[in-house]
C-alpha cells in the first residue's frame, strides 16, 4: 500500500485492501491474546506465593483469557474463503399459504434480532407482502465483518409446528419457509456481466407507500437472460440506487451459481434444490405439544424457543460450523 501510485489502479487498490482486512481480523486477535498470555506469565513467575488476593485477581485474568483463546479457536473454524463478507439473506414461504408466510416473517424478525445483537446493520432489499399476514418472501443484506460465515449454515428449509393463531378451531399446523443465504460479492470477484445479457424493467413500488416510494415508477427487475436469474429491489425512492443494489444480488447469485457448479460432483447434496416441504427440513422449531428448537444435522437442540426466536441462535451457529468442520 505504500508503493508509490498505489490508487493509480483503483480496482486493485481494493482488493489490496480487501484482502489486508481479512488477514488483519485473523491475526490481530491472536496477536492480542498472545500479547495478554506473555505479560500474564511473566507477571506470575515474580508472584509471592503468599499474595492471595493478587493470585485470586490473577486466576480472574486467566479466566478471561481462557474464554478468549476458546473463542478464537472457533472463529478459526470461518475459514472459508468468502465467511468474512456481508450476507445477503432470503426468506420465501412454503405451501402453506398464511400459515406459511406469517412463519417467514417470523423467521425475518428472528434474523433482524440476531443481527442487531451482532451490532450488524440491515439493509432491505425487496419485500412481497402476504395476501392476509406475513411476507411471501423477503431480501435483506446483513453487513458487519464475518455475517456470511455465521449464517451459511442457515441455508435450507426451516419447519414450524404450532397452533394456528389463524384457525379458528385451534388446530396443530405444520408451516414451511427456505432460507437462502449467499456473500455478498466484493469487487475482487471477477462476474462479468454483460448489458446485453440483461433485460432490466421499471415498475412501481407495491407495499407501503411513504416519500413516494410507491408513487413513481422507481422498483427495478433485472432478468439475467442466459441463466434465468431474476432479482428486483424497491426499497429505495431513486431508481439508480435500486437499480446498483439489484445488480449488487445479481452478481452475488451468480458468483453462488458459479461456486456450487464447482463443487457439485463432490457435495451433490449442497447443490440440490429441495422442496420446501415435509422431510427436507434442516431445523424444526415445536411450539405445541412442547417447546424444541432442533438441528436435524448437527442434533442440537434447545426448549428455549422464545430465545432462539428473538435471535439466540449462537448454539446453533456454532455447532453448524463445528459439525461442518
Amino acid at each position: 500500500m505504500s508503493t508509490p501510485g498505489f490508487w493509480n489502479d483503483t480496482q486493485k487498490a481494493n482488493q489490496v485492501i480487501s484482502r489486508l482486512k481479512s488477514l488483519k481480523a485473523t491475526s490481530e486477535p491472536f496477536q492480542a491474546c498472545y500479547r495478554e498470555y506473555q505479560e500474564l506469565e511473566e507477571f506470575v513467575s515474580i508472584l509471592d506465593s503468599n499474595e492471595q488476593d493478587t493470585i485470586k485477581e490473577t486466576e480472574q485474568e486467566l479466566a478471561g483469557l481462557i474464554e478468549k483463546v476458546n473463542n478464537l479457536e472457533f472463529k478459526s473454524l470461518l475459514n472459508g474463503k468468502r465467511d468474512i463478507n456481508n450476507a445477503i439473506l432470503s426468506i420465501n414461504a412454503g405451501a402453506g399459504g398464511t400459515e406459511s408466510c406469517d412463519w417467514a416473517s417470523m423467521l425475518l424478525r428472528m434474523y433482524n434480532r440476531w443481527a442487531a445483537g451482532m451490532n450488524y446493520t440491515i439493509e432491505s432489499v425487496d419485500l412481497l407482502p402476504g395476501e392476509e399476514a406475513g411476507i411471501k418472501n423477503v431480501t435483506i443484506i446483513i453487513k458487519g465483518d464475518w455475517a456470511y460465515g455465521y449464517l451459511r449454515g442457515e441455508r435450507g428449509v426451516h419447519r414450524l409446528v404450532r397452533i394456528s393463531p389463524f384457525d379458528s378451531n385451534k388446530r396443530r399446523h405444520t408451516s414451511f419457509a427456505s432460507v437462502d443465504v449467499m456473500p455478498e460479492v466484493t469487487d475482487d470477484i471477477d462476474i462479468d456481466i454483460k448489458d446485453v445479457d440483461i433485460r432490466v424493467d421499471v415498475y412501481r413500488s407495491s407495499g407501503p407507500g411513504g416519500q413516494s416510494v410507491n408513487t413513481t415508477d422507481s422498483a427495478v427487475r433485472i432478468t439475467h437472460m442466459p441463466t434465468g436469474i431474476v432479482v428486483q429491489c424497491q426499497n429505495e425512492r431513486s431508481q439508480i440506487k435500486n437499480r446498483a443494489t439489484a445488480m449488487k444480488v445479481l452478481r452475488a447469485r451468480l458468483y453462488q451459481k458459479q461456486q456450487e457448479e464447482l463443487r457439485e460432483r463432490m457435495e451433490k447434496e449442497h447443490t440440490a434444490k429441495q422442496k420446501i416441504e415435509w422431510g427436507s427440513q434442516i431445523r424444526s422449531y415445536i411450539f405445541h405439544p412442547y417447546n424444541m428448537v432442533k438441528d436435524h444435522r448437527t442434533k442440537e437442540e434447545t426448549s428455549n424457543t422464545q430465545a432462539v426466536m428473538s435471535g439466540d441462535l449462537g448454539r446453533f451457529i456454532q455447532a453448524f460450523l463445528r459439525w461442518k468442520k
